[in-house]
């Protein structure tokens, strides 16, 4: 899949910088399948324990689970980039990661920990960039077939580069991993604010996210990237008033365009369903929330029934402020509550 050009008057749309919602809201949820009500926040390890685990103990000062967590992810690099944005969110990773840098100075896993926590800290406005790229080169260098540390470029880009910049930095971590499932999130989540003319279905977001699932294999799950496009078009036209608030009365799932890739997207999860991909619960509240919008309660059904407690902060808050009350009430409105 070759790069876009650079457009000029890129338009942003707010979203944090990874290309999510802003925020770890939380709110009153029911039970997957009626049980008792819940607090639940959103939980950004999506069902991986040993991710809880090791991120637990790492904000305790412990490292040693994250160290082998890490070394047996080994090269399964949407899991490692998964564990490891994960682990770098923590408000003290960079401290950690810095002091275990200090004591294994040849350690990729910590070198990569330390870039992504930087990084972190520059979305939150509280770094200098320029340490944070240094420290995404320091880590690829350390370990130049792994995509990570350019995800770390890659979420500094999306949220304040150029675009140029952000199409360099993606084909340099497709050179490394051609599926990777974060940074084609990315590159769509940016992609969806270049202006768009002509009719509401045509825009190049939705020819590259339909080449991307093309190009991949037939057991990808960048097969569901369509949809994505999709939410992340809507996200943008609502928030610049080009889209009603009200998602299910937008049309937006509704064009001929939206209804094919609908059919072929649950066609394939029906299929393919891979319930061991690290962000396979972010994709499923994508095509839950497609199909919701669309008018399609009971396949909706399937998708919140398989999402149970794993629900994400996108695409819910690109219909409503509170993720969660979008979420519930489409999820109440697929299973007849």
């Amino acid at each position: 899949m070759p790069p876009l050009p650079p457009a000029p008057g890129l338009r942003r749309a707010p979203t944090d910088a990874s290309g999510d919602p802003a925020g770890d809201a939380a709110g009153a949820f029911d039970g997957p399948l009626g049980d008792a009500p819940l607090r639940t926040p959103f939980d950004e390890a999506l069902g991986d324990t040993a991710l809880r685990t090791a991120r637990t103990a790492l904000a305790q000062g412990r490292r040693q689970a994250a160290r082998s967590l890490l070394i047996h992810t080994g090269d399964d690099w949407d899991r490692r980039g998964h564990r490891l944005t994960v682990l770098a969110r923590d408000p003290g990773a960079a401290v950690r990661a810095g002091d275990w840098l200090a004591a294994e100075p040849r350690s990729a896993d910590a070198a990569t920990l330390l870039a992504l926590a930087l990084v972190h800290r520059v979305l939150r406005g509280r770094d200098d960039a320029d340490r944070a790229r240094e420290a995404c080169d320091t880590a690829a260098a350390l370990a130049p077939a792994d995509p990570t540390p350019w995800l770390g470029r890659l979420l500094l880009a999306r949220a304040l580069g150029p675009e140029r910049e952000l199409l360099g930095t993606f084909t340099e971590l497709r050179r490394r991993h051609p599926e990777h499932h974060h940074a084609h999130h990315l590159l769509i989540a940016r992609l969806a604010e270049r202006p768009a003319g002509g009719r509401a279905e045509v825009h190049e977001v939705y020819d590259v996210a339909e080449l991307a699932a093309a190009e991949a294999p037939a057991d990808s799950p960048l097969a569901v990237l369509p949809v994505v496009a999709y939410a992340e078009r809507y996200r943008v036209l609502a928030a610049t008033g080009l889209a009603p608030a009200d998602p299910a009365a937008s049309g937006h799932w509704s064009g001929p365009r939206a209804r094919r890739i609908l059919r072929a997207c649950f066609d394939w999860w029906l299929e393919w369903e891979h319930d061991d991909h690290p962000r396979r619960h972010l994709d499923l509240n994508h095509l839950a929330l497609a199909l919701s919008c669309a008018g399609r309660p009971a396949e909706a059904a399937a998708l919140f029934r398989r999402i149970g407690r794993h629900a994400t902060p996108a695409p819910w808050s690109y219909v409503h402020r509170d993720p969660w009350t979008a979420f519930r009430a489409a999820r109440g409105h697929a299973l007849g509550r």
